[in-house]
């Protein structure tokens, strides 16, 4: 019945109409009674509160408590000391959108819909930022389809309030794809990626109309003029304007916490940070100039806008975005919610390696390498096992760590678990609840096999199993050969084995097969797999 009269809703049938097909007693028999509306209202007001944070190309080595020493994150590692840390938790994929899609609709990306970033180029000259501003119609990505159920219509039929904040990347303005069609009662941020290249965008998205800034137009991906001295602090002050998207969008969170704090409510608190390009709050900036000392700028020749102190720019992005983690926390609290809130912390993909973020420099990382080739846009270990925390006060024990294997496909049925509530079981969810390691309980089931595939980046297949993690690369030059890495002996995946261990590496191979289907869109097929083009 819940799976069925969503299904209504998705076509813009409401729940009214329901009773013109012969649900009349289960909607109205509640009515009769007090108590049934009585029983209603308490099961609502005891569903506990959700917020999801996702961060944006955060490295696994980026925050204090997976081991980084130069970026101060003292709310995140509170986090980790209130809650639960997860030291083998990985991304649906090692870039944006697709990893945003596996989320939200619990499928890895042998079947998920979107399974790369696509920004529908055909519709004209989408990087075109002014005619963007313009036309919405040359903005977003191409858009997860309309009868998609997402895990916000789960929690909406729950009986939760959804709200999203920050970059959607999913489907442009008002499309099938856009956040208040897809379970968010509530939106506000970036629905195009490629707007979120600046900090300082013309305008976000609020529901389905602009909020238009007090910035102007200044072109991402505009370097430093030649004539300009690249270390006078001036030269970079058109890339400083008025309205810092950020600021807007925890702002929003913040309303939108104060605004539900009587009901339940599933909060996707999706930050663009620390995604280039390098652009902070001019406080944090010059936190980390006084820290670190001078350095090399960054012109802006290797991507995204140029900054004088990149380093610094780079630290102090992470920095204000655990700030802002710390304001959710108060926020919960000062509402007196937060004993009812479930609160996860992770990352879309590993850390980038390009526009002037000196990675490698932080050990952005942690224990594996994010060299071009390893982090962000591959699927080596730096590209999709991430950091993740969560915090429930009473019901997961501070302080804790797990070794527990999950990936951001878990989420939905672990949130559908968290809510009371059964995934609809048409959905053949690949996901598998981690609530149990929540809990701290022993019944935790384990994947037996993850998969991950990413038809960008020259083509790529992954499969991890136990300790076991297989990786296929260059598909689109033809080649299929397979690596194999012991992830417990060498997890930098520095020794391929795949010749000691004949037996393991067919089984690899098999699972590659297994866990994939062709994809509905023909521009993430792979032919030598075997899809058609």
């Amino acid at each position: 019945m819940k799976y069925f009269s969503y299904l209504l809703r998705r076509h813009g049938v409401k729940p009214a109409y329901l009773v013109n097909l012969g649900a009349a007693a289960l909607i109205t028999m509640p009515s009769c009674s007090g108590e049934g509306e009585k029983d209603a209202k308490e099961d609502k007001a005891q569903k506990p509160n959700i917020v999801y944070i996702l961060t944006d190309d955060l490295g696994y080595g980026d925050v204090g408590c997976y081991g980084q020493d130069k970026i101060e994150t003292p709310n995140i590692d509170e986090l980790a000391e209130e809650g639960i840390l997860f030291t083998q938790h990985y991304s649906g994929s090692p870039v944006s959108a697709p990893a945003r899609c596996v989320l939200l609709t619990g499928k890895h990306t042998g079947h998920s819909y979107i399974r790369s970033n696509d920004p529908l180029g055909e519709r004209g000259d989408v990087w075109d930022f002014e005619k963007a501003s313009k036309d919405p119609g040359l903005e977003g990505q191409r858009p997860i389809p309309g009868e998609t159920v997402t895990i916000g219509e789960v929690l909406q039929e729950a009986g939760y309030t959804t709200g999203c904040v920050g970059k959607w990347g999913l489907g442009p303005p008002m499309s099938e794809g856009a956040p208040n069609n897809q379970g968010f009662d509530f939106y506000y941020g970036y629905i195009c990626q490629r707007q979120a290249h600046t900090y300082y965008p013309l305008h976000l998205w609020k529901n389905d109309k602009k909020d238009t800034l007090d910035n102007k137009l200044v072109p991402p991906h505009t370097e430093l003029p030649e004539e300009a001295d690249p270390y006078d602090p001036e030269s970079y002050s058109r890339f400083r304007l008025t309205d810092y998207a950020p600021d807007l969008m925890i702002e929003e969170t913040m309303q939108f916490l104060e605004r539900n704090k009587q009901d339940p409510f599933f909060m996707y608190y999706a930050t663009p940070i620390p995604h280039l390009p390098l652009q902070a709050p001019k406080r944090w900036v010059e936190h980390y100039v006084e820290k670190f000392g001078d350095e090399d700028p960054y012109t802006g020749d290797n991507g995204y806008f140029p900054s004088r102190y990149p380093r610094a720019t780079y630290a102090a992005m992470i920095s204000y975005m655990d700030e802002n983690v710390g304001k959710i926390v108060d926020k919960l609290k000062e509402t007196g919610v937060y004993e009812n809130t479930l609160i996860i912390f992770t990352s879309d993909n590993g850390p980038t390696y390009t526009g002037g973020a000196d990675t490698p420099w932080f050990n952005s990382g942690g224990p594996f390498k994010e060299e071009r080739g390893w982090g962000k846009g591959y699927l080596h270990e730096g590209g999709i096992r991430v950091p993740m925390i969560a915090t429930w006060p009473g019901k997961v024990e501070p302080g804790t760590v797990t070794n527990h294997i999950s990936a951001i496909w878990d989420v939905f049925p672990t949130l559908c678990d968290v809510a009371g509530v059964e995934p609809p079981q048409d959905l053949d969810l690949d996901g598998i609840s981690f609530l149990p390691a929540l809990l701290g309980q022993d019944d935790q089931e384990k994947q037996e096999v993850m998969y991950w595939e990413f038809p960008s980046y020259n083509g790529q297949q992954a499969v991890r199993f136990g300790k076991w993690k297989a990786i296929r690369k260059d598909i689109f030059d033809g080649n299929m050969d397979v690596e194999l890495y012991n992830l417990h002996t060498d997890p930098m995946e520095q020794h391929d084995v795949s010749d000691q261990y004949p037996e393991i590496l067919e089984k690899a191979k098999e699972y590659m097969k297994e866990e994939r289907e062709s994809p509905v869109v023909e521009g993430f097929r792979m032919k030598q797999l075997g899809d058609t083009l």
